[in-house]
């Protein structure tokens, strides 16, 4: 078995946003040279996650309407009495998880039709790294 990893720093305008990273991804698992196996791509961030989903406007709107439900901003979160200010975005990370595991077959990302990888970030404007690891033969 072998293995190939890469990272990816991101350091978004926006505090929030929804980037799509499948060609990303992709290309990893072709530099990996992998047939069969997975690919596992996990936020080492604990403000942000990793989510496959559809690559549609309504669904990134009703994305950020449903997070915003769940986790709301509010100025009185505990965790903001250690001088933070993003309580809410450690909450949103726990909605959508830190990593998934994809498969890879014949050498490449094996997806569903409207399958899309995206990186979420729930408390930007600084750097934040994605790991991305081919794992297989």
């Amino acid at each position: 078995m072998k293995s190939h990893t890469e990272y990816i720093v991101f350091n978004t305008k926006k505090k929030r946003d929804l980037i799509r990273i499948t060609d990303k991804v992709e290309e990893v698992v072709r530099k990996s040279g992998i047939k069969e196996g997975f690919v596992l791509v996990s936020a080492m961030h604990i403000t942000a996650g990793v989510i496959v989903n559809d690559d549609e406007p309504g669904f990134h709107s009703d994305f950020w309407e449903w997070v915003e439900k769940l986790a709301p901003y509010r100025a009185d979160y505990k965790h903001h009495l250690t001088g933070e200010t993003n309580g809410d975005a450690h909450l949103k990370s726990i909605l959508v998880h830190h990593q998934v595991i994809l498969p890879i077959t014949n050498g490449r990302l094996d997806l569903g039709p409207w399958q899309q990888v995206f990186y979420t970030e729930f408390d930007g404007q600084r750097p934040k790294r994605l790991l991305i690891k081919a794992i297989g033969e």
